[in-house]
């Protein structure tokens, strides 16, 4: 089995610059999420555990946005501090892989092979290293794989190639041992210098998948890709958020008494204005049990949120509704996150919400339980903090503030 992966995402987007601007390729927002985020859904789906990011360009972006763990994934990174080249990134991050056996994915590349079958094929050949191979109608653009049954024999350059013909489509099974005693130089080719060269010797495996397949890597694929992925990936429309802790400065071990007491956090009037953009309906579910333990009034609790409603639409931005439980903390109340009441009442208010297009953003593990309970895509702010095993079960994405994850999320 292999469950342990290497995704090559230090591309500079040279080529797509003038539409990015200074963001790392693998962040391109593709119908609004950064188009790494779906191969990493990719990989949770095919059950994967471990993805090594081999980062170099602006690496600090990939990895404020993504931490530690994606949904059930443990992220680790492997930053060049000067390029190494496909083949460098490759055996460098391959030292963070613990199994025999690891698949490396192009970082630009979506394509929609198997993941699952595609390593089981790999595990069957017995082989060193094996190549997933898509027929298209003009190589000339990639380069060309010749392939006798399952046996790869030849990797043509670009200039060689041309008509329709299979080519290399960015996803190899390879084995860790025989790559680390290949002896290569830190900083080289892995199509050059390693594939090319190699295939001669007939052993490496290649296995045909004809499915969806794009390179975002110029300017009119990457338009391609976010008119096709609205079709493939319907888009999150409802955003659910915690209060304390993601709008607003949290007191530990207190409560927000008055308006004095409340504090919009760094960033985030303007980040709502950007979310209210993107998503159809924002709401707020807040437990505050301070009403509960007689600290506040609900009419004064009410009058915080107005004052918070006010500054939200003064700065361009939209909460459609504050949702608060007053119910205390072991009451075994329904309303009370992690208990998805909350969420109830605003699809009774709001029919047209659905859940499984919704994202919960909070701060805490009852609001990752609460978001996981509905079938939302869950995301916690960690405010630089370490944060629990626990709270990552239940996590889809670690960003340090809601502003640093609306300034992707909020991107066509």
């Amino acid at each position: 089995m292999i469950d342990e992966a290497v995704i090559l995402a230090g591309g500079f987007g040279t080529r797509l610059s003038h539409v990015l601007g200074d963001v790392p390729k693998p962040m391109a927002p593709v119908y609004g999420k950064p188009f790494l985020t779906y191969l990493l859904d990719r990989l949770v789906d095919a059950g994967f555990r471990h993805v090594v990011l081999a980062t170099g360009y602006m690496h600090h972006v990939i990895e404020d946005y993504f931490g530690a763990a994606y949904r059930s994934l443990r992220l680790t990174y492997s930053c060049e501090s000067a390029p190494l080249f496909t083949g460098g990134a490759i055996l460098k991050a391959a030292q963070s892989v613990s199994s025999s056996d690891f698949l490396v994915l192009n970082g630009d590349t979506l394509f929609d092979v198997d993941l699952s079958l595609f390593a089981a094929f790999h595990l069957r050949q017995h082989a060193p290293l094996s190549v997933a191979l898509r027929t298209v109608e003009d190589t000339a653009r990639y380069g060309s794989v010749a392939l006798e049954g399952s046996v790869i024999n030849a990797f043509r350059e670009k200039a060689d190639s041309c008509g329709e013909g299979l080519i290399n489509g960015g996803i190899y099974a390879v084995n860790k041992s025989w790559l680390s005693g290949l002896q290569m130089p830190p900083k080289f080719s892995f199509e050059k210098e390693l594939l090319q060269p190699l295939a001669t010797q007939n052993i490496f495996r290649g296995m045909v998948c004809n499915r969806y397949f794009i390179d975002i890597g110029v300017p009119d694929d990457y338009f391609r890709a976010q008119r096709e992925f609205a079709a493939m990936f319907p888009a999150d429309r409802f955003l659910f958020l915690d209060r304390d802790g993601v709008l607003n400065r949290h007191i530990i071990d207190g409560y927000v008494l008055s308006w004095e007491q409340f504090g919009w956090l760094p960033q985030v009037l303007p980040a709502l204005a950007e979310l209210s953009g993107r998503y159809s309906r924002i709401f707020v579910v807040s437990n505050q049990q301070c009403v509960g333990k007689g600290l506040i009034t609900r009419r004064q609790l009410d009058g915080i949120h107005a004052r918070m409603l006010s500054d939200v639409s003064a700065a361009g931005g939209r909460i459609d509704r504050i949702y608060v439980c007053t119910d205390l903390s072991g009451s075994g109340s329904t309303c009370r996150k992690p208990a998805t009441g909350m969420a109830l009442l605003a699809k009774a208010d709001f029919p047209e919400t659905d859940f499984a297009r919704s994202v919960m953003v909070g701060d805490s593990l009852s609001d990752m339980q609460f978001g996981y309970r509905c079938g939302m895509r869950c995301v916690f702010i960690t405010s630089g903090g370490t944060v629990p095993r626990e709270v990552r079960n239940y996590t889809d994405i670690l960003v340090p503030s809601l502003p640093s994850w609306a300034g992707y999320s909020g991107r066509n």
